[in-house]
């Protein structure tokens, strides 16, 4: 269904947004507070989408539970306008040391932007996907959904994340590929003192492919990273292991470089198991990610709208290094993957710090200011009759099911 955009002033509009972002203020922090306390880790967070879904629906949202059979996930909708926009809402955990990367705040912030955004759905010809996303540490979520259809209707997307340090620009952040996979080598057992001559020891194997990786470091290009530990390397000090597991992380900001990397650590197993005389087998353990692509004029409205809330941007590039499953959806639909500073916190991401930074009153800060930058952007979106009007024709020109491709290393 087509809706015309009504003529009332985009500043009206505008004004109407914040006033609703800060109306659902309360609401918004006591679901952030509730997702961290929760702290459920990947594809295990049942009560926090139940959280979600709760604040949605009563917030007059259509909501799905369970949406596209990916158990954790939700989908709520709301309005009818031509102009169809997917906010991220993600609320996973990291084992043992819950939301130290934040992910409460995503999910309140994702949240507090779809309810800022229905008073002016409407006059703004717009419709309101919120998808929550589960898996983002560990599993990959977002291409579970777009492989089952959740981008296909949808113009354009964006989320928020919170971090310490500088606010940064997003139309100058970028992100790496990554690929996760488990190698096994299979040796033979026999007792260490008694026949160690009659072993083929798997434990050696990977060690010494770890070994072959630490080398290897000293040569990779810029943007481009690795890591991998041992999760199985024997039973018992008087037997030699016949068998072990190395998991393996591969990343590059480049998707060539990032083919090569795994080409090259690849090798690095490879030869431990010809040193050894071990064989070996690999399989990939998740999705691989891919690097983002912000669109650049949901980026610079992104940014206006940060100066626009207090928080001005430092527009020098630079690569964060880690990865999102927001890569994939941005190399299929215009994306834009911001990024909120949690105030007086010097926390370092994935470290029991942050974790508590996730739940200071910086964060809650962060996430009323997230929610409406957020809001803003999409609305900005919606009224600028070229992006409007190059965001529809990106989506007319897509072919069914374009949006439902997985990048492979």
């Amino acid at each position: 269904m087509t809706v015309s955009i009504d003529t009332t002033s985009q500043d009206t509009l505008r004004d109407t947004v914040r006033e609703s972002a800060a109306a659902v203020g309360p609401s918004i922090l006591e679901l952030s507070h509730k997702v961290h306390a929760l702290a459920e880790i990947s594809w295990e967070e049942h009560d926090s989408a139940a959280a979600v879904a709760a604040v949605l629906r009563g917030g007059g949202f259509e909501v799905t539970e369970r949406a596209y059979d990916v158990p954790t996930a939700i989908e709520a909708v709301y309005g009818s306008g031509e102009l169809t926009v997917v906010i991220c809402a993600e609320y996973d955990a990291l084992p043992e040391v819950g939301h130290a990367c934040g992910h409460n705040m995503i999910a309140a912030a994702g949240v507090g932007a779809a309810l800022a955004l229905k008073p002016v759905a409407d006059a703004a010809g717009l419709r309101i996907k919120l998808l929550g996303t589960p898996a983002e540490e560990h599993g990959g979520g977002k291409v579970s959904l777009l492989q089952a259809g959740a981008w296909e209707d949808a113009a354009f997307s964006l989320m928020v994340h919170g971090m310490t340090g500088t606010e940064r620009s997003a139309a100058a952040f970028s992100m790496a590929a990554v690929e996760r996979f488990e190698v096994q080598f299979k040796g033979s057992e026999a007792h260490a003192a008694g026949a160690p001559d009659k072993a083929i020891n798997a434990g050696a194997a990977a060690s010494l492919a770890l070994m072959n990786m630490a080398v290897l470091r000293q040569h990779l290009p810029e943007n481009a990273n690795t890591n991998a530990f041992i999760s199985h390397g024997g039973g018992a000090t008087n037997v030699i292991a016949g068998d072990s597991t190395v998991q393996v992380e591969v990343r590059a900001g480049d998707v060539d470089v990032w083919r090569d990397l795994k080409r090259r650590v690849l090798a690095c197993f490879e030869g431990a198991a010809i040193a050894t005389g071990c064989t070996w087998t690999h399989r990939q353990t998740e999705h691989p990610y891919a690097p983002l692509n912000t669109h650049a004029g949901l980026g610079e409205a992104w940014d206006a709208n940060m100066e626009a809330v207090g928080r001005p941007v430092d527009t020098s590039p630079i690569f964060g290094g880690g990865s999102s499953d927001m890569g994939n959806v941005s190399q299929v639909i215009p994306s834009v993957h911001g990024m909120v500073v949690v105030r007086n916190s010097t926390a370092v991401p994935h470290h029991p710090d942050f974790t508590a930074a996730a739940i200071s009153p910086e964060a809650d800060e962060a996430i009323l200011d997230g929610a409406t930058v957020l809001a803003l952007t999409v609305l900005d979106a919606a009224m600028d009759t070229s992006l409007r009007a190059e965001l529809l024709e990106l989506q007319a020109a897509r072919v069914p099911g374009a949006t439902r491709v997985t990048l492979e290393a």
